[in-house]
């Protein structure tokens, strides 16, 4: 049972939300729960689509960033986003098991996308306080600046996602992964 409701239908949600509700269903062919549930606050929810939206455009690849989204879902121990983006990865990203469970485990098996997961795990693990040698090191494998600040900025994303999931105790509309350990 979730703590906070999650309307049941796009129909049930606010008024205000239902048009971009409805622009997921069209992307999607479904309304995963995160989306109705965050719904609840029509401004949320078009926060939550706009940066989404935003850092599609991005220049980091979409295997990239599932990758970030598995490894923040991990560390912040949230079983939804775990559960979605692993689903997601596999299905749409195309990442190997070996790669997801790198990602879970903060790494990754290519070489590049390694020094960014590495990056972002510790992003969430410090709540940002990052060393030189740590920005040096994601450098170092080829990342430009803009791609750093985006790797940051999905890192923000996902934990946004990961929060309101935890809080929430959001019903997992995906097969179900459960994180290794639980958040510090």
């Amino acid at each position: 049972m979730t703590r906070i409701s999650t309307p049941a239908s796009i129909e049930a949600s606010p008024e205000a939300s239902r048009p971009r509700l409805e622009a997921v269903q069209k992307q999607f062919g479904v309304v995963p729960n995160l989306f109705r549930l965050i719904g609840n606050s029509p401004a949320a929810l078009e926060g939550l689509l706009g940066l989404q939206g935003a850092l599609g455009k991005g220049a980091l690849e979409p295997a990239t960033r599932s990758r970030i989204a598995i490894a923040v879902a991990e560390v912040n121990a949230c079983n939804y986003c775990l559960s979605a983006h692993s689903y997601l990865g596999k299905n749409l990203a195309k990442l190997s098991d070996d790669e997801i469970n790198a990602n879970r485990d903060g790494g990754s098996v290519d070489v590049k996308a390694n020094a960014a997961i590495q990056f972002a795990v510790k992003l969430v693990k410090t709540r940002g306080h990052l060393s030189n040698a740590d920005v040096q090191a994601v450098k170092r494998a080829g990342y430009t600046d803009a791609q750093i600040i985006e790797i940051i900025s999905h890192v923000a994303l996902n934990t946004l996602t990961n929060y309101v999931n935890v809080v929430a105790d959001t019903e997992i509309d995906f097969p179900v992964i459960k994180a290794r350990q639980q958040a510090a």
